[in-house]
């Protein structure tokens, strides 16, 4: 294990404690509240959308939310860690099949829907 392997462990340790981050995975709508910093100012701008791939690597984890604004689709990939992130907040689970649903860009309309999942006792 080299040094930036060890001084990532140790700060993911931290960061998992300080964030408190809810369980997704792909397929499900989440809510993102991020910090915008313009000029002296900072403000929180809420982002909603289909989580369409999560990529895990410790520190370096990230994921990307989709949505459909206005007939277009925009992508924004988040670092899981990131201090601009306020909190993630867990709307609602979907069931999908893949890991990474990149079908849903040719998708449009009701056909781009993913099914809920049902609740697991």
């Amino acid at each position: 294990m080299n040094v930036v392997d060890k001084i990532e462990k140790e700060n993911l340790e931290r960061l998992r404690k300080d964030k408190n981050l809810p369980e997704f995975s792909s397929g499900d709508k989440v809510r993102v509240h991020i910090k915008i910093i313009e000029g002296d100012k900072t403000r929180i701008q809420i982002f909603e959308g289909i989580v369409i791939r999560k990529k895990r690597g410790s520190v370096r984890s990230s994921f990307v939310i989709r949505k459909v604004s206005f007939g277009i689709g925009v992508e924004r990939i988040f670092p899981l860690y990131s201090p601009n992130i306020e909190k993630i907040e867990l709307v609602e689970r979907g069931k999908v099949r893949r890991s990474r649903i990149y079908y849903l860009r040719k998708l449009r309309g009701k056909a781009a829907r993913i099914k809920k999942l049902e609740y697991r006792s």
